[in-house]
């Protein structure tokens, strides 16, 4: 098995040209024989370089539109030829078929192509086939042939090339060829999830390119990585890495602000909201949500879904929070934030999120569409004698928003669009009430006027029966217990509105 190589000849055909031009311009000065098509070829002439068209060497021209230009034995027999072995090196000597050392090749767009909205056929266009057969040619014989499939690799091949006199290690070949089968894999992967978006078959395949290794995972002592593109995502302003548990929370607060259209302010503990109000300003909002349960708000997630001005920022610089996430900021309140080094300072951009969620489980991974739909007051029968106020049916609505957005067992209380306390993770939907009423009297809020909303339907009427009693005016729930009407006769009994949507929103 052979060790180090000099590369002798190099076969380059590559989509996008930048920085291309120093390694091109290394290899020629290294005595390599370069072989070349299309654009590439024009490339390295335009630097005025000695090239080789590969139709030269197969004595046919490029064909189909493009479609067929190195799929040819001398090309393919050039990289897979095993050097040690006198068979292979007798019949390309008969077939005078040149060894091909170094292969640069990357692939035609089909990701950015359908990102961008590109026609069925510019997408099909877009599927390369000799660049992906050059890279699994070349991966699979790293014993002696270089596979360099990104222009990300350029500047280390460069300089191992420079260091190394124009030879490569056996294991520097190795380590380029799995990130080539990387590269080739991903690039399928996305090819079979775009054929595979109408009448999907029963399989589980998903490629991020990306990665961020965390300080550690939900504990200290677990590992932990993010495969996404955060910098997409956000444009961090101040602060340290996000960890792992920050992470969680800034996916939860995500979703949770995306419900609201009106000046919000949320702030999320353990993935769930202890304190989010709707106000005519963000600073009021602001204050409202953090009154809500200002102990808990300590050391949370923070995020609002309108500009944070130098006068809201003076406000929230009174807590310590660990993430503040905005779609912009007054460089006034930036630079307040800026003065501890480790809060945490997020800028939000446009992107597209998934509409799918996955998670490990068991031997496995469980996938489900991600929860998009919310009731609104359209969407609300009223089911008891009495019938909400117009207000009561945008609270119910505002607690609804929060409902789908915290674990179940949960009980929901909002009062003039702001969260009055929620009952959290609790094994029985009574237990999430009491605590609910319990948090709320801790903090001085009244529970007189206010409504109500579950995340699943009431199997016993005794949930009414607590809420009613506490002074709680209005209710919502999904609805669909066999026992439906116990708690309809027991609101209609108390007093109070109830109003059924037909939807479920557990959240585990």
């Amino acid at each position: 098995m052979s060790q180090s190589i000099k590369i002798k000849n190099a076969l380059i055909s590559v989509y996008y040209k930048d920085g291309l031009e120093p390694l091109v311009k290394l290899l020629a000065a290294q005595g390599v024989q370069l072989f070349s098509t299309g654009g590439t070829e024009q490339f390295i002439k335009d630097l005025n370089l000695p090239v080789t068209a590969v139709e030269d060497l197969t004595g046919y021209p490029s064909i189909l539109g493009g479609r067929v230009k190195t799929l040819h034995p001398k090309v393919f027999g050039g990289i897979l030829n095993r050097r040690a072995l006198a068979g292979d090196q007798e019949q390309i000597a008969e077939y005078e078929i040149p060894e091909i050392d170094l292969v640069i090749v990357d692939l035609y767009p089909f990701e950015e192509t359908v990102k961008a909205g590109g026609t069925p056929e510019e997408i099909i266009e877009k599927i390369d086939i000799g660049g992906i057969s050059l890279i699994r040619a070349a991966g699979k014989n790293f014993n002696d042939v270089v596979i360099i499939a990104s222009k990300n690799d350029y500047p280390t091949l460069q300089a191992q090339l420079e260091e190394q006199n124009g030879e490569t290690t056996l294991a520097q070949r190795k380590t380029f060829a799995k990130i080539a089968f990387h590269t080739s894999s991903h690039y399928d992967t996305a090819i079979f999830n775009y054929f595979n978006a109408e009448e999907p078959l029963d399989v589980f395949k998903q490629s991020i390119n990306t990665a961020k290794t965390l300080r550690y995972g939900e504990n200290p002592h677990q590992g932990g990585v993010f495969y996404g593109d955060l910098d997409a995502m956000f444009t961090k302003l101040n602060g340290k890495e996000l960890s792992y548990n920050n992470l969680v929370d800034v996916d939860a607060a995500v979703a949770l602000i995306d419900e609201f259209e009106d000046p919000t302010f949320a702030i999320l503990k353990h993935t769930n909201a202890c304190g989010i109000a709707s106000r005519a300003t963000v600073k009021q909002a602001w204050i409202d949500a953090l009154a809500c349960d200002p102990v808990s708000a300590f050391g949370g997630v923070l995020i609002t879904n309108v500009e944070v001005d130098l006068e809201t920022a003076q406000e929230i610089n009174n807590l310590f929070f660990e993430v503040l996430i905005a779609p912009s900021y007054q460089p006034e309140a930036i630079e307040l934030f800026s003065k501890k080094k480790n809060r945490v300072i997020l800028q939000r951009n446009n992107v597209e999120l998934s509409k799918k969620q996955f998670k490990t489980l068991l031997n496995g991974v469980i996938e489900q569409d991600k929860d998009l739909i919310i009731e609104g007051p359209e969407q609300m029968t009223t089911v008891t004698d009495k019938a909400p106020t117009a207000q009561e049916l945008k609270d119910l609505h505002f607690a609804n928003k929060i409902v789908k957005h915290t674990k179940s067992n949960t009980i929901v209380l909002v009062k003039d669009d702001v969260l009055i306390a929620s009952g959290v993770g609790q094994t029985s939907r009574v237990d999430a009430l009491k605590q609910a009423i319990e948090k709320a009297a801790s903090f001085g809020f009244s529970i007189k006027g206010s409504s109500m909303a579950s995340d699943a339907f009431f199997p016993f009427p005794d949930c009414v029966e607590i809420a009613a009693e506490a002074g709680i005016t209005a209710v919502l729930q999904p609805g669909g217990s066999i026992k439906d009407a116990d708690s309809v006769a027991k609101a209609n009994e108390m007093g109070i509105a109830m109003v059924t949507t037909g939807v479920r929103h557990f959240k585990h």
